[in-house]
């Protein structure tokens, strides 16, 4: 099992055609993701080469869907055409949008995550690394070959961070690691990936990654008190940032005691979540609660 993608999934990528769409669709065709659709406007009815796969290339989101019947869309696009794509897809109906793109104005992010509340489509992102549910099928850049399926489910707001803990714990494997990114304002929070893990059979435990700033993590400890039952293991990045300066992420900053790491530490205790130091011990304490579970 897994959650948001499975071997089903019929992806399409918008931007296909860059380099960086043409270089990441291979990567996921690598990974035994079903691509079935490029979207450029103004380059519909051309075609891609990826050796074993050609990938037709439609000119609106619309109509990939309506050829293809892809479900995913991942984009590979531009900060200032960010928006007008998410829209785009949502307007579509296309059930999970990632959005790959760092650097998409936090107003532009507030308006396409409010066109898809409430509707049909889950944005994952934007600056995130995308989702990988290994053996089946991966929507972004998350590298395929650092882990294998299992049942442990990881969400995290750090892309470089999501990969160590998937090649720490590379012997378990995962039903789906998801990289929500570090902004502000995302699309798809920890709340609602700890909640859909909670309900997948497929996974038996969850790590949770977060770093300093926002209060996120404080939010998703109130939910893992209430509705989560599965063990949960977490890492917060940031101990030692010092307070007020902007580290990596738009989301990292702190402001006095709020959004510290150890701050999100203490509320994810309290909820009975056991905090790594390090990724490294971070895994050791989720083999250590497999084992007692």
């Amino acid at each position: 099992m897994a959650i948001f993608l499975t071997k089903d999934s019929r992806v399409l990528v918008q931007g296909m055609t860059g380099s960086e769409g043409a270089r990441h669709t291979a990567r996921m065709l690598a990974a035994g993701t079903d691509v079935v659709a490029g979207v450029t406007p103004g380059k519909g009815g051309r075609s891609v080469d990826f050796g074993e796969r050609t990938v037709p290339v439609f000119g609106s989101v619309a109509e990939a869907a309506q050829e293809t019947g892809a479900d995913v869309s991942v984009l590979f696009v531009p900060p200032r055409f960010t928006a007008a794509a998410v829209e785009e897809a949502v307007t579509a109906g296309i059930p999970l949008c990632v959005v790959i793109t760092e650097g998409v104005p936090v107003h532009d992010t507030i308006r396409f995550r409010a066109l898809a509340a409430g509707g049909r489509t889950r944005i994952v992102g934007p600056n995130c690394p995308g989702l990988i549910s290994p053996g089946q099928s991966s929507a972004g850049i998350i590298p395929a070959d650092i882990t294998g399926a299992g049942r442990i489910g990881l969400v995290s707001k750090s892309g470089t961070l999501t990969y160590q803990l998937m090649y720490e714990l590379r012997d378990l494997g995962f039903s789906t690691a998801v990289g929500i990114g570090g902004d502000p304002v995302v699309g798809t929070t920890h709340i609602d990936c700890l909640q859909a893990f909670q309900e997948d059979p497929g996974t038996d435990a969850i790590v949770m990654i977060g770093e300093i700033g926002g209060d996120a993590e404080e939010r998703a400890a109130a939910h893992i008190t209430a509705h989560i039952t599965k063990p949960v293991i977490a890492y917060v990045a940031g101990f030692t940032a010092p307070e007020g300066k902007t580290m990596g992420h738009a989301g990292a900053i702190v402001s006095g005691s709020s959004g510290t790491a150890q701050a999100k530490k203490e509320a994810l205790e309290a909820a009975g979540v056991r905090v790594g130091r390090t990724p490294s011990e971070t895994a050791r304490l989720m083999r250590a609660a497999l084992r007692s579970a």
